[in-house]
């Protein structure tokens, strides 16, 4: 006799709680749909009786204005399409690159708090105390005026080695494009599949043999090893575009503008005081006697940080770092008061020109609410695989 319960019937009788509870759904949904559906109509209708065009039809018209900084050329001529492409590719630059910064600076920060040396437990926490109580509008005003007055004009630029930082911002060499680069982005692809399965091999064999094997440094080698194989096999190119002073600026090269720094500098030191304090309380959520445990082993503190605990502060610290990550992103909206086009700056732009105030204000939210999404997706996926799991 078989000892699994038969699976309960669908009752579709009003006494159904399920049931029920389906109908309120459906219709809170057809109510939220009637509301947003009389909202839109009874704006476009409104903009039409005071003659005011609408539609998205304007993005391919000539943008008619330029953009001080791009990650690839853009002319006043081209589109407003093409212009908000550079405005989200800006946003993401900062974005991204911010939350790597403020990610190691943070993880460093509330690792430090748990520091046997009294020095260092109060330099951390007097960084964290510092930037996350005063309002990032003004930190990332301070790092503008510091970038744009304190530092040198550009005929008398600090010079160290190849670079050169002035109040035109920073200058670097970069390389000049030729075969080998290309080569060593498809060594670099195939470095990382290459790590990647080297990790999973790695962790297979953690699990059966409990010996542990490098899971970063070897696969990181791996990346840089495959990616010197695809230069060398491109004719391993050597050549440099150098920046050069000029009489009034610094020409060539590749140059980071002030607007962009201030940005990337404001943003990353106030977001890694907040991430500070979330490894700072994953870390303290962590049994007092694993550590304990582990000194007993032999490991010393570092050891029994990175191995111990860390892995298992990671599930109370992965939900509130994706809000911090969240917080990075929105709030690079701020850059706007800099002067630094992003996305909020191209969107101002193009609604004065062209007058569409909702469109450019939607394709804004859109742009915010996808990176969300995006962000929220892929640190969920994250945090399941950090998630403890259960036998």
């Amino acid at each position: 006799m078989s000892s699994n319960a038969p699976p309960p019937k669908k009752s579709w009788s009003w006494r159904s709680q399920a049931f029920r509870g389906v109908v309120y759904q459906i219709i809170a949904i057809m109510l939220i749909g009637s509301v947003v559906w009389f909202l839109a109509h009874n704006t476009l209708v409104n903009m039409r009786i005071r003659g005011i065009q609408s539609g998205f039809d304007f993005l391919t018209q000539s943008a008619g204005f330029d953009i001080g900084e791009s990650l690839y050329p853009f002319d006043s001529d081209e589109s407003y399409f093409r212009a908000f492409l550079v405005g989200i590719s800006n946003t993401l630059r900062v974005a991204l690159i911010g939350i790597f910064l403020a990610t190691v600076l943070g993880t460093l920060l509330g690792v430090g708090r748990f520091s046997r040396n009294a020095l260092v437990r109060g330099l951390c926490l007097c960084y964290v105390e510092f930037f996350r109580n005063i309002p990032v509008l003004l930190q990332l005003l301070l790092w503008y005026v510091v970038l744009t007055e304190v530092f040198p004009a550009s005929s008398e630029a600090w010079q160290v080695g190849w670079f050169y930082l002035s109040k035109g911002g920073l200058n670097y060499p970069i390389p000049v494009w030729a075969t080998g680069q290309l080569w060593a982005a498809y060594g670099l692809l195939g470095g990382l599949v290459v790590a990647w399965l080297y990790r999973r091999w790695a962790h297979q064999r953690f699990e059966a043999t409990g010996q542990p094997r490098s899971m970063f440094w070897l696969p990181l080698l791996i990346l840089l090893l495959c990616s010197l194989a695809g230069w060398a096999l491109g004719g391993a190119p050597t050549e440099l575009n150098h920046p050069v002073k000029g009489e009034f600026s610094i020409e060539y090269g590749g140059a980071l503008t002030p607007e962009f720094l201030a940005v990337l500098l404001g943003l990353t030191l106030y977001t890694a005081s907040f991430i500070a304090e979330v490894v700072r309380g994953g870390i303290a959520s962590v049994a007092r006697g694993q550590g304990e445990a582990a000194s007993a082993l032999g490991l010393n503190q570092v050891q029994t940080m990175r191995l111990v605990m860390l892995p298992q502060a990671l599930r109370v610290i992965i939900p509130p770092l994706t809000n911090q990550y969240l917080n990075l992103t929105k709030n690079s909206s701020l850059a706007v008061a800099i002067g630094y086009p992003d996305v909020v700056s191209i969107a101002n732009t193009a609604l004065n020109q062209t007058g569409r105030a909702v469109e450019c204000i939607s394709l804004v939210m859109l742009v915010y609410l996808v990176t969300s999404l995006g962000t929220s997706f892929l640190m969920g996926w994250y945090n399941s695989r950090a998630a403890i799991k259960e036998r």
